[in-house]
């Protein structure tokens, strides 16, 4: 199920119009129509609005309702996670330190920058 028709789905069982959810979460009933038709993606963030507006816990927004949530299996990871090891964590955490101190233009260089590097054959 695409989280767009999930979205729509939830709103119409609890009778809401998009104006109703517009003045629950504060973004704009075009949003939320463009959000319900797919043409845009919501972020996690917004998808919390949506959860608090439609009185739900947010993975009733990702889980049909058609099967249970037990039904779901988990894959085991055939190789330990990196950042598993106690080195490779503490590196992370630095990691995770410098981003928050940069601002949105220098993390989007380093993003930038770690793909064209990636992209690397």
């Amino acid at each position: 199920m695409l989280i767009n028709e999930r979205l729509r789905e939830l709103r119409e069982a609890k009778n809401l119009s998009q104006g109703d959810i517009e003045k629950r979460t504060g973004l704009l009933r075009c949003y939320t129509s463009r959000v319900e038709n797919g043409h845009t993606v919501p972020n996690l963030e917004t998808l919390e609005k949506y959860a608090r507006a439609l009185e739900v816990p947010l993975y009733k927004l990702f889980h049909d309702s058609k099967s249970s949530p037990e039904s779901l299996k988990l894959l085991r990871a055939t190789e330990p996670e990196w950042g598993s090891e106690k080195k490779e964590c503490r590196e992370l955490q630095l990691f995770a330190k410098a981003m928050s101190r940069m601002n949105d233009r220098e993390q989007r260089l380093l993003l930038y920058v770690a793909s064209k590097l990636a992209s690397r054959k």
